[in-house]
């Protein structure tokens, strides 16, 4: 049975309507929060790499990793590995600002696995290998939660 309490959209399906921290931890509901994506946003490659770095830049990966999330999910099988590796290396920075290392860890080191087999022909002016250089080299030294957020393009 299905908590009536539970966030539900339209459809049914379960949503999370707490606000949530810039980190996107929830917060009480009430509370004052930073806005997030929209669960159905698909942006275009380049705006989303835009977006994405906005949010990055901003600290606020998580959201950035929701931005490249609905990238991914809208992506041509061709690219799907390299916009889930993006996604997951927004959501390995999260997990180091959360103070999260062992997470962040994993997080990155998977990043860089998904995303280097494009660094030969990198699509959209992504910074490939210079991006799993730079998640390696965080995965590695234990993930400071302060590290300057990556360039996603070159």
């Amino acid at each position: 049975m299905v908590s009536p309490s539970r966030d539900r959209d339209a459809a049914g399906r379960p949503r999370n309507a707490r606000p949530r921290d810039g980190l996107g931890r929830p917060l009480p509901h009430g509370a004052p929060g930073i806005p997030t994506t929209p669960d159905d946003l698909i942006l275009p490659p380049a705006e989303a790499l835009r977006e994405a770095q906005r949010l990055l830049d901003a600290g606020r990966p998580f959201h950035a990793h929701e931005v490249l999330e609905g990238t991914w999910k809208a992506a041509p099988d061709t690219e799907r590995d390299l916009w889930r590796g993006l996604a997951q290396l927004a959501v390995g920075v999260t997990h180091a600002r959360r103070g999260n290392h062992t997470g962040a860890a994993r997080l990155l080191q998977r990043a860089a696995l998904r995303i280097e087999p494009y660094a030969a022909a990198a699509p959209y002016g992504i910074a490939v290998a210079e991006l799993a250089a730079w998640a390696r080299g965080l995965a590695s030294g234990g993930p400071d939660q302060d590290a300057v957020p990556p360039r996603l393009t070159s």
